[in-house]
C-alpha cells in the first residue's frame, strides 16, 4: 500500500503473498530464522523481536498476485510488490470482510481512498457502493 501511495502510513505489518507450493517451505524458513508462526483461517502471522507483524496471506483471491507482481525500491531494497490494480482490489476485498473490527475496516476504506487520490483512473475500478462514498477525483 505504501509503496502506491505519495504519503506512506505507518503500519505495523508487512503482507505478503508466495506461490501456494511454497507456503510450508516458507513457515520452515521464517522459523528457523526465529519467528513464532500464528495460523488462521486466512493467513499465518509471525512476530519475531520488534512490534512489526509479518502476514503471510494464504486466501485464494491473493494465489495470482505473484506472477503480477512490480519490481519497486521499498526503502533501498528492491523487491517485487503487489501490482496497483491488485493492492486496489485486495483492499476492496479486506474492507468487504466483515469480520475485521470497525477501525480496519475504516482504514481500509482511507487506503482505498489514497490509492484513488493518487491514482485518479483507478476511481472507475471501483463499484458502485464505493463510488458513492469515495470522491470522484478531479481529473478522471
Amino acid at each position: 500500500m505504501n509503496h502506491w501511495a505519495v504519503e506512506p502510513m505507518v503500519t505495523q505489518d508487512v503482507d505478503f503473498v508466495v506461490a501456494a507450493e511454497s507456503v510450508e517451505k516458507t513457515v520452515e524458513l521464517l522459523e528457523k530464522a526465529g519467528f513464532k508462526s500464528e495460523r488462521y483461517a486466512w493467513s499465518i502471522n509471525f512476530t519475531g523481536h520488534s512490534k512489526v507483524i509479518i502476514q503471510l496471506s494464504t486466501e485464494k483471491f491473493y494465489r495470482d498476485f505473484p506472477a503480477r507482481s512490480v519490481p519497486a525500491d521499498i526503502h533501498g531494497i528492491l523487491m517485487r510488490v503487489a501490482s496497483l490494480e491488485d493492492t486496489l482490489q485486495g483492499k476492496i476485498q479486506a474492507w468487504k470482510d466483515s469480520t475485521p473490527r470497525q477501525s480496519k475496516k475504516i482504514k481500509d476504506l482511507g487506503d482505498i481512498a489514497r490509492l484513488v487520490e493518487n491514482h485518479p483512473h483507478l476511481w472507475t475500478k471501483l463499484e458502485e457502493e464505493l463510488q458513492q462514498i469515495i470522491q470522484k477525483p478531479l481529473n478522471t
